[in-house]
């Protein structure tokens, strides 16, 4: 009789949250980082349905030339002509106004917010995939294994970022094989993308290492092994899925920093070419008439303005990110209270 209560009331009792809704519980009374979630949300929905709704009302897309919206020319530092910040061209108004060449700004920015942030989710999964697999073979199987890959990876980190960044997008810019392949524009996109992927997962690898490291010795990895579990089963279905919490922290994290990164080789001419827009590439071509702000009203007729959204998306871009990647490793954390 009393078994029969006891089985009554673990009928009765409520089931225990799932993993997922105690992270989010936990999540949400971070206040930044919830804040950081709705505002990427909100930059995420503007990027996408700007462009069309632009490209519906007036027929502008970020390639689109007005004629009329020219910017004014400089010739010996001297401005040739005027025009003012707010005006109607020949393709209807252009909020930001337009660049160098009469391209609307407001449509370019939420296009570039496109590219730069597939830039960073893509090289961000791809930096994951291959650190996630390097830092799992070197800490589960250890030995030379281990000792091969943990060097050449030393090795990797070893070398200044910036210069090869710069040197290798560069070459693979001359060589023009991605252009070749994926069109010019297009082309200069997977380079980058190829670029920041090859010199960006030695820090995955060390971090899975390590969680591989503290997790190969325990109860249930030796219970799974009893059972017959060949090493690839036990790498994939239960190893490296108990290490998602610090490879998750790692992956948001890395979205802004590859995001940076993107647009510090665009702004130095060697990563996205127009005429596709990113945002670092939006700064490099405004970077000519930033000189005017300083002795001149730069929301009149010099444009200097220009440098300013470009900076802000990627700003707001970043902190958000951040301030999510702070608020998921707390909630992640199970030794923390929230």
């Amino acid at each position: 009789m009393a078994t029969a209560d006891v089985k009554v009331q673990e009928r009765l009792a409520p089931a225990e949250p799932s993993q997922f809704a105690v992270t989010w519980k936990r999540f949400r009374r971070h206040r930044l980082g919830f804040i950081g979630l709705w505002s990427l949300i909100t930059i995420v929905l503007a990027c996408i349905f700007v462009p069309i709704i632009m490209q519906s009302l007036t027929g502008m897309t970020y390639e689109t030339i007005d004629n009329k919206a020219l910017l004014p020319e400089l010739v010996n530092g001297n401005i040739t002509s005027t025009k003012p910040m707010f005006y109607n061209g020949d393709l209807g108004f252009h909020v930001l106004g337009t660049n160098d060449v009469g391209r609307d700004v407001f449509t370019r920015l939420f296009s570039a917010g496109r590219i730069s942030l597939a830039v960073g989710v893509i090289t961000t999964i791809i930096i994951i995939l291959l650190g996630g697999l390097v830092g799992a073979l070197a800490g589960f199987y250890g030995g030379w294994v281990d000792t091969i890959l943990m060097r050449f990876v030393d090795l990797m980190l070893a070398i200044p970022a910036l210069p090869i960044l710069l040197i290798a997008s560069k070459m693979l810019a001359q060589s023009q094989v991605m252009d070749k392949i994926f069109g010019r524009g297009l082309g200069s996109v997977v380079t980058i993308i190829t670029v920041l992927s090859i010199f960006g997962w030695m820090g995955v690898s060390r971090l899975v290492r390590g969680s591989i490291l503290s997790l190969r010795s325990l109860d249930f990895v030796e219970a799974t092994r009893a059972l017959g579990a060949n090493n690839r089963r036990i790498i994939m279905k239960h190893l490296l899925p108990n290490s998602f919490a610090p490879i998750i922290v790692a992956a948001t994290l890395g979205v802004g920093d590859f995001i940076i990164s993107e647009s510090a080789l665009s702004f130095l001419g060697l990563g996205i070419q127009d005429p596709i827009p990113s945002w670092g590439n939006m700064l490099e071509g405004s970077r000519e008439y930033m000189q005017f702000i300083t002795n001149l009203n730069p929301f009149e007729e010099i444009r200097g303005y220009l440098v300013l959204f470009p900076g802000i998306m990627i700003l707001l871009t970043v902190l958000s990110i951040n301030f999510m990647g702070d608020a998921l490793r707390d909630a992640l954390d199970p030794r923390l209270k929230m």
